[in-house]
């Protein structure tokens, strides 16, 4: 069973949606409400934040609210996770170039445009989140270590790959990409376990979802 991280209390989302509600509606007139009464009375806007199972909702004003966000700051291994899985994912997109001029297999072909037209948009992504997060300076490094990558293809299985054709190519390179996507869910698996940020575990849990139905696909073949 993959060792996903538990799933945030409906709560902690619910919360968070307050918060934004409070942003968005600072400034706004209110009336009506007790709470918004007193929102009025402080100088702000109210929130009604729901509350936990059997428990009444509260009003909070948009500081309190603030406060009670959960707090997703990226931590290590969410650094770790987006710079690893960037050359992860490179990888595997060197290795769906070699298709077109070996392959014999229209579904391996057709396969290899699906991986890497999925997994060129979230290098980019990645990327971007490491860029507006200051990724580079706090990943440790960790990143360029290829053998703590699980399921990254050693240089002699490349080399083996880019000298085989037809039928040969097409077995090897779903032998490779199989173990390749394992690796991609153990990583993902592990980043939701330790990792804080929500925006990588969202990403984190597509590809979980991607490359286990893509494993399915392969075996089929």
């Amino acid at each position: 069973m993959l060792n996903r991280r538990p799933t945030r209390p409906a709560h902690s989302f619910a919360v968070s949606a307050a918060v934004a509600a409070a942003l968005l509606a600072l400034g706004a007139c209110e009336s009506g409400s007790d709470g918004s009464s007193k929102a009025a009375a402080s100088g702000g806007p109210s929130v009604v934040a729901p509350g936990k199972p059997g428990e009444p909702a509260k009003t909070l004003s948009a500081e309190e609210a603030a406060k009670a966000a959960p707090d997703d700051s990226p931590n290590s291994a969410d650094f770790g996770y987006a710079q690893m899985m960037i050359l992860h994912h490179e990888q595997a997109v060197e290795m769906t170039a070699l298709v077109p001029g070996r392959a014999e297999s229209t579904q391996v072909k057709r396969l290899a445009e699906r991986i890497a037209a999925a997994q060129k948009p979230e290098v980019d992504a990645m990327r971007g989140w490491l860029k507006n997060n200051s990724g580079d300076a706090k990943a440790g490094g960790h990143a360029h270590d290829h053998g703590a990558m699980p399921g990254m293809a050693t240089a002699a299985q490349l080399k083996q790959l880019r000298a085989a054709k037809g039928g040969a190519f097409d077995e090897l390179f779903l032998k490779l990409m199989i173990t390749h996507h394992q690796g991609a869910i153990t990583m993902a698996s592990d980043v939701l376990s330790d990792g804080n940020n929500v925006l990588v575990e969202e990403m984190a849990n597509d590809v979980i979802a991607q490359q286990t139905a893509e494993i399915g696909r392969m075996r089929e073949m």
